[in-house]
């Protein structure tokens, strides 16, 4: 008897989690249980306060401490990744603009000893963890530690 056993795709693209990203999650769900308590707290101390006892205040309040959160949170996320996850993000989100043209991107040359200012439609793809763009019918891989800015119209987008 002959069982013939079919493998599709590679270990590498699996959906298993690994340990590091349960403990990460586990910290994350620690933090968070504790800033409801947090919150908790103080809620139960400013809910003593005489004008809070409007539902409407109490109400606005409370939006107002949910949009100043986002804010906080979008800000506490983007510290939370590494440097490289951050910077392909931004480079990603660049490629796939339909303005690409108006994009350029700075990144340090180790040879040259200098920043080199590159136009954002020349870039081909991006891939693991090399940026390549064309450049007199070559490909030229840039490592994405190496990017150090992008520029919008000349002004800062996104920076290192």
């Amino acid at each position: 008897m002959n069982i013939k056993v079919k493998l599709i795709g590679d270990c590498k693209e699996s959906n298993m989690v690994s340990k590091e990203q349960i403990r990460r999650y586990s910290w994350y769900l620690f933090g968070l249980i504790g800033i409801v308590f947090f919150w908790a707290g103080v809620w139960d101390g400013i809910g003593s306060l005489p004008y809070l006892h409007n539902p409407l205040i109490s109400l606005v309040v409370g939006l107002l401490m949910i949009l100043f959160s986002k804010k906080l949170v979008s800000k506490v996320m983007s510290l939370g990744m590494g440097f490289e996850e951050r910077a392909d993000i931004a480079l990603n989100k660049v490629h796939y603009h339909p303005k690409k043209h108006l994009f350029h991107i700075k990144y340090k040359d180790k040879i040259k000893k200098k920043e080199i200012l590159i136009k954002a439609n020349k870039i081909k793809s991006i891939e693991e963890g090399f940026l390549v763009f064309l450049e007199d019918q070559k490909e030229v891989f840039i490592p994405i530690h190496r990017v150090t800015e992008i520029l919008h119209k000349g002004k800062r987008h996104w920076k290192a």
